[in-house]
């Protein structure tokens, strides 16, 4: 399931991931939180906290996932992508460099920095 993180600054659309992850949380979730971010501000500060295994996540949810990132391609102002696992900053880092805006990756004990920096 994905959940909205709370408490942020409006033009940020935060969310965490725990259990089961469906196609449904995208349409119902994150999609919605996304295009009123960007509606409202015309760039999106973007974070996801991956506190699931990505086995987790349906096929739905990674083809969400995927058209979520092209839908808003070149309107992406941050995106922060906090996991446990390394592996998934590493790539975020370096995938970050190919896509606009600024994307960083994050462990989980780094959350509070996560959450600062996309605020900002």
């Amino acid at each position: 399931m994905i959940e909205v993180i709370q408490g942020l600054p409006a033009k940020v659309a935060a969310f965490r991931a725990t259990g089961s992850v469906t196609e449904d949380d995208y349409i119902k979730i994150v999609n919605p939180l996304c295009d009123k971010v960007y509606k409202e501000f015309g760039k999106i500060n973007y974070l996801m906290d991956i506190d699931t295994p990505l086995r987790n996540y349906s096929a739905g949810a990674w083809i969400k996932d995927a058209l979520l990132g092209f839908i808003y391609f070149t309107d992406w102002r941050k995106i922060a992508i906090v996991s446990e696992t390394k592996g998934i900053k590493d790539f975020t880092n370096i995938f970050g460099k190919l896509i606009p805006g600024t994307t960083k990756g994050f462990m989980t004990h780094e959350i509070d920095e996560a959450l600062l920096w996309v605020s900002q």
